[in-house]
């Protein structure tokens, strides 16, 4: 439990941060944050959001730490020289990390916590969402909105739930899902992404001993797999497990999976199935995972997270049976992970790319501070290039829509992908609307 008081948030617009600040505001806690956004001139929908939710925003140059702070809560991506942080130093504040700050929000509730490389924000949501249709009025706080929650004035990556069943998301990539001791808990699957294979295996290993009551896991339990039915259709994908007959109107196998996990883990707890079927069949999905954007002049545009070859993989094999050709939009979400996963990615879009398809690469998104960018984007690039997968850099994020809609016809994907950039989703509108725009 926390004490009341003042909490101040460093990079609250983030997506796990704005969460967790709507928690904390939703629990009567005085809440305000900082952003480098904001303190730019980027007034950020979500800023605008939070501050309906209660945040009160400041500007990042430690004026709004004061003694009577309660914490200053941070995230890994912040530095130890930020204003804020140097503020709270200078004046006893403590600073905690957002996960553990989570943990002791949600301590003394029945806790389902959610980890995994790819599909933990889903299987979130999804568990989530087949809580509030089953009336169990749960908190949920996940690492990205939920589009049933999603509306004018509500972010939808956090739901208020006064009952005392919550489920949170996990962050596997700075280590924090080990700061929870959850009842339950989810883990979606694992691969190579900010860590090593074998790291990550091991890093999964001790949340699972951190996990009180049981554990679903297809990695610990491939029975799952193998007794389960899962299909792939042109609306949605549809599951079959016990006494579970399901579908889901979101693309790609993946999926399929994510909703088998998440109902899985909803019938161990006793809910019926055909409450499981009747939620799943109105899971509207996760921003920016796979999410339409539109189609103009018969080219659909889509905009998803995909960041590691996994994920990349499993985007191209969900949009590739609808599209004549794919052009995918990547950007790198940072210079260590593009280097750690630059085998992968060459062999990832290798394997994926038909005749046709195209990929571009924007630069790195660059977040500052002392990271080796001695391996950019274009390194990515010149190894497609030599394997004779047909890529190509573009430095101009601002001329992406006019190339893009030069090189598109009726029956094509347009695929925007990559994490923390806010402004990607932007980017995949601006494209649709040039499309739009475009004579023929």
């Amino acid at each position: 439990m926390l004490r009341p008081g003042h909490y101040h948030l460093v990079g609250a617009a983030g997506v796990g941060m704005s969460a967790l600040a709507q928690s904390l505001a939703g629990a009567g806690l005085t809440v305000t944050g900082s952003d480098r956004y904001l303190d730019r001139g980027d007034n950020l929908p979500v800023i605008e959001h939070l501050r309906r939710a209660g945040v009160g925003f400041c500007v990042q140059d430690g004026s709004a730490v004061t003694r009577d702070t309660r914490a200053v809560v941070l995230s890994t991506a912040i530095e130890p020289d930020n204003p804020d942080v140097l503020a709270a130093e200078s004046q006893g504040v403590p600073c905690v990390h957002r996960s553990v700050m989570l943990a002791n929000l949600v301590a003394g509730r029945r806790c389902i916590a959610v980890t995994g490389t790819s599909g933990k924000s889903t299987v979130t949501g999804m568990i989530g969402w087949i809580l509030d249709v089953a009336g169990l009025d749960p908190l949920v706080v996940n690492g990205a909105p939920v589009l049933n929650w999603a509306d004018a004035t509500r972010i939808g990556n956090y739901r208020h739930g006064e009952s005392g069943l919550c489920v949170i998301e996990a962050d596997e990539s700075d280590r924090s899902l080990l700061n929870y001791t959850p009842d339950w808990g989810v883990i979606t699957n694992a691969s190579r992404d900010h860590f090593g294979l074998d790291e990550t295996l091991e890093l999964f290993e001790a949340f699972r001993a951190r996990v009180r009551v049981g554990l679903v896991s297809t990695l610990h339990e491939p029975r799952l797999l193998e007794e389960a039915v899962l299909d792939v259709e042109s609306s949605g994908v549809h599951i079959q497990w016990g006494d579970l007959d399901a579908s889901v109107p979101l693309l790609g196998r993946h999926n399929a999976e994510n909703a088998l996990v998440a109902a899985v883990l909803c019938m161990r707890l006793g809910i019926e199935p055909d409450v499981i079927r009747e939620a799943l069949a109105s899971f509207r999905g996760i921003a920016r995972r796979l999410e339409r954007v539109g189609t103009a002049r018969g080219v659909l545009v889509v905009d998803d997270y995909a960041h590691n070859p996994a994920k990349i993989q499993a985007t191209w094999q969900a949009l590739a049976p609808h599209a004549r050709h794919l052009t995918a939009i990547w950007r790198p979400h940072g210079f260590g992970p593009l280097r750690l996963m630059m085998d992968d990615l060459v062999e990832t879009f290798g394997a994926a790319a038909r005749p046709g398809d195209q990929i571009i690469v924007l630069p790195v998104y660059d977040v500052g501070g002392t990271a080796d960018r001695s391996v950019g984007a274009g390194a990515l690039v010149a190894k497609l290039r030599e394997r004779g997968i047909p890529a190509v850099g573009v430095d101009d994020v601002q001329v992406l829509p006019d190339i893009v809609a030069s090189r598109v016809m009726a029956g094509d994907v347009v695929v925007t992908m990559g994490a923390r950039d806010p402004h990607l989703t932007d980017l995949a509108r601006a494209i649709l609307a040039r499309i739009a725009s475009a004579r023929g």
